[in-house]
């Protein structure tokens, strides 16, 4: 019930008739991947490889599991976060996410901590909507990766500065 690297680019390695196999089939029979991170329909497709992706994204953001007991009964890892957004979102964050590693410096100023913060929610907000986007149940509603690359650079650059990598 872990993510693996083998459960993304699976499409890669199956050929393309298996790829473009109809949305309105479904089998448990020949699953590809991990539970939690298949895809609806459970067909190996690019598309399937985005909502994997999008699972990872929320599991990394959140800390649980998209197996976790809590979601039953019609919720979801997805939906769960879907619902967080945009006043709630952290709320739901993974306290380790939030670590500030600042040590006290700047943000010992009220107004420097109060716009970190801000800063802070608004880029959860933005990662956490890519993650909801790329695990959306349709296949037409997702984002194809492209797009994800694109903005996650985007908030990047927004939130850490072009070019400036953390280490």
């Amino acid at each position: 019930m872990n993510a693996h690297v083998g459960d993304f680019g699976l499409a890669k390695f199956y050929p393309r008739t298996i790829q473009s196999s109809s949305e309105d089939q479904s089998s448990t029979t020949g699953l590809k991947g991990t539970i939690g991170y298949i895809a609806p329909g459970g067909h190996v497709s690019t598309t399937g490889d985005v909502y994997s992706y999008g699972i990872l994204l929320l599991e990394i953001f959140t800390g649980k599991r998209p197996t976790d007991e809590m979601f039953k009964d019609g919720l979801s890892l997805h939906k769960f976060v879907q619902l967080s957004l945009p006043d709630r979102v952290m709320e739901i964050m993974d306290p380790l996410v939030l670590v500030d590693d600042d040590e006290g410096r700047a943000t010992n100023i009220i107004e420097n901590y109060n716009d970190k913060i801000r800063r802070l929610q608004e880029c959860m907000v933005s990662l956490v909507r890519i993650g909801v986007v790329c695990s959306a149940e349709s296949p037409r509603e997702r984002m194809e990766m492209g797009g994800v690359v694109k903005e996650m650079c985007s908030i990047r650059n927004i939130y850490l500065g072009p070019g400036i990598h953390r280490e």
